[in-house]
């Protein structure tokens, strides 16, 4: 049996995540005094006692996500369970990959907390609110979202930002295009097709600025080839060279995140079983729509992490 660790991206987020793993573990509560200390903010705080629309910003929520994960891996390296071994790859969604790259040692959990920080900042800052928007389509194959993005656009930014699995595609870009978007999604066959409440445009060529500015924070860190490959958003494919890795995350900001096309490749490498690893269980749904005999399995609680554990000595 071969098995992929993934994990997840913005939208999982909320308040009380982690707290569990990190009472029970203290490996777990270990990332969370890391992060505090790499950001120079008590952001576990925020995580388990603030509030829902604070946690939801994107600078605080991108590194959130990643603590939580990285949390629940710690949690499971303590029932004994070894990624390198446990896993023939690894994948993220959107900021999951830069979890990913964490979980199996390719940059440190605090510049990956710093990186993070800067990437939602970045996000942020790229398109003044209100400018850009993103929409779900829900019911339409990736082409004919791609070209409904195509027909909307009339001159301003409209793209398939990520293909989430076969029955939904979001699409990024200019406010009014996106309206457009929605409007010729439902002509076309959609069974929904709404805006999403974001704060910018991700993944589309609005968000070149943020690009820049990750370009030069990845160019200031370490980054070492992961223990096991990682499944790449924009490529959909396994690598493991540094540098790539490096362009890949810079070109990831303004790319596609290619999720259903990267859990095919998965399956068509041999893998059998996905384990989610951290808030929430949307790409466990994700990947049940896209791949139906691969079994998921969602790990962000003690009683998770015990189960995934003793599922691994059962084989």
């Amino acid at each position: 049996m071969s098995r992929a660790f993934v994990f997840p991206g913005q939208g999982a987020q909320v308040i009380g995540m982690g707290a569990d793993l990190a009472a029970s573990y203290p490996a777990a509560r270990a990332v969370f005094d890391e992060v505090d200390e790499a950001l120079g903010q008590k952001l576990s705080a925020l995580i388990w006692e603030g509030a829902q629309d604070e946690l939801t910003l994107t600078e605080n929520a991108q590194p959130a996500l990643m603590a939580t994960s990285i949390a629940a891996l710690r949690a499971l390296e303590a029932e004994g369970v070894n990624l390198a071994k446990a896993a023939s790859h690894v994948a993220g969604h959107s900021l999951g990959e830069y979890s990913a790259l964490a979980a199996a040692g390719a940059i440190s959990v605090a510049d990956t907390a710093r990186l993070l920080r800067i990437r939602g900042q970045a996000m942020q800052q790229a398109v003044p609110v209100g400018v850009g928007a993103m929409a779900a389509l829900l019911g339409l194959d990736f082409e004919t979202a791609r070209a409904v993005a195509q027909e909307a656009a009339q001159g301003e930014v409209c793209q398939a930002a990520n293909d989430n699995d076969p029955a939904q595609v979001v699409v990024s870009g200019h406010k009014s295009a996106v309206e457009r978007a929605v409007e010729l999604a439902k002509a076309r066959g959609a069974k929904r097709a709404m805006l999403l409440p974001v704060s910018a445009p991700f993944h589309c060529a609005l968000m070149a600025p943020a690009a820049e500015v990750m370009a030069k924070a990845l160019s200031e860190v370490a980054i070492h080839a992961p223990a096991v490959p990682l499944v790449a958003n924009v490529r959909a494919q396994a690598v493991t060279d540094p540098a790539e890795i490096r362009a890949l995350l810079v070109e990831q900001v303004t790319g596609s995140v290619r999720w259903r096309e990267s859990v095919q490749y998965m399956e068509a490498q041999g893998v059998t079983e996905i384990w989610e690893i951290g808030a929430g269980k949307a790409l466990s749904g994700m990947v049940r729509r896209i791949a139906r005999d691969l079994s998921c399995r969602t790990i962000g609680t003690p009683d998770e992490v015990t189960a995934a554990a003793a599922s691994l000595t059962e084989k």
